[in-house]
């Protein structure tokens, strides 16, 4: 058993540190220290390319790390990897399943791979529990994608992993079908099931339990959405636009031009008629937004910095790390 995972508790489900991995010369992950939970919903963030995956794969297993240590499941991911993978659960953007067969098909196949007792029994309980019981003979093919979606889960917990891997699972489904999807994943999480999930959905990422934002390697920050919010030292004004006959987009463009100039002004960032601006010292912002205060038609407030306000303002610092 490696250092890291000789001390472990029971209830952490990944403990690993010092991961890195090089494709060739490129360093995709970077000395990444980080542990979750059993039972925890843990969100990764980060621009594309920026690690996300290559850093999951490596938690579970699915990737030998070239520098590092860990556990995963108490399980030591560079020497017992076979025997994580026997418990994850592996969910990809793109579906998957055989769409000429039914879905009730699909769920046997899957349940007699992995050899599940009493596979039709299996199948129709999965049926039950993800609301898919009236559509068990239609063609997964035919299925819309939240549906689908819903099939895909179904599947990935057939063989009832204790660990689930979910890869931007809700990209191009309705807000209804991913407020569903997110229902039975906090169900799921609740029963024990440890959830490991990329996303580029602010509103999901405030779902999670925690979240790390990665970016070309590095993990730039982690906990709660609260925590990060707080750790980010964001200050951040909101501008709203009065209407009053003039073109309010126009007005938010020409403040943006204005403002983002300033170097006490890290993110000028638009959201409808009203414009965040943030920075990191208080002060210096204060006064780089002093002019514009007297301008008619707008109205400042100061307001507690949003994830996405957050997420912005890591993605320049990533970008500035490449410079």
């Amino acid at each position: 058993m490696t250092a890291a995972g000789a001390f472990a508790p029971p209830e952490v489900a990944i403990s690993v540190e010092g991961l890195s991995k090089k494709f060739g010369d490129r360093l995709v992950v970077d000395n990444l220290t980080m542990s979750v939970r059993r039972g925890q919903i843990y969100g990764f963030l980060g621009p594309n390319g920026s690690g996300k995956t290559t850093t999951i794969r490596m938690l579970c297993g699915l990737l030998t790390p070239d520098a590092g240590h860990g556990t995963c499941l108490g399980l030591d991911i560079r020497t017992q990897s076979r025997e994580i993978r026997k418990h994850v659960g592996y969910m990809t953007q793109k579906f998957s399943l055989y769409t000429d067969l039914s879905v009730r098909e699909n769920l046997e196949f899957v349940a007699r791979l992995y050899g599940v007792p009493r596979p039709e029994d299996a199948a129709q309980q999965a049926l039950v529990r993800l609301g898919l019981e009236g559509r068990g003979r239609q063609l997964a093919g035919e299925l819309s994608g939240g549906w689908k979606q819903r099939l895909a889960l179904g599947a990935c917990i057939l063989p009832a992993p204790q660990l689930l891997l979910l890869d931007e699972p809700t990209a191009g489904v309705d807000p209804q079908a991913r407020r569903e999807f997110w229902a039975q994943i906090h169900d799921l999480a609740a029963e024990g099931l440890t959830v490991l999930v990329s996303t580029h959905y602010m509103d999901e990422a405030e779902r999670c339990h925690e979240i790390a934002y990665i970016a070309y390697g590095h993990l730039l920050a982690r906990g709660t959405v609260a925590e990060v919010v707080a750790g980010s030292g964001l200050v951040t004004y909101v501008v709203d636009v009065a209407r009053d006959g003039r073109d309010p987009g126009a007005v938010i463009a020409a403040l943006s031009k204005a403002l983002s100039g300033n170097p006490a002004v890290k993110m000028v960032a638009p959201f409808g008629i009203s414009l965040h601006v943030s920075g990191h010292d208080a002060d210096a912002l204060e006064a780089a937004i002093a002019p514009f205060r007297a301008q008619e038609g707008l109205s400042w407030r100061r307001e507690t910095a949003t994830l996405e306000d957050v997420f912005i303002d890591l993605m320049m610092r990533s970008q500035d790390m490449l410079r």
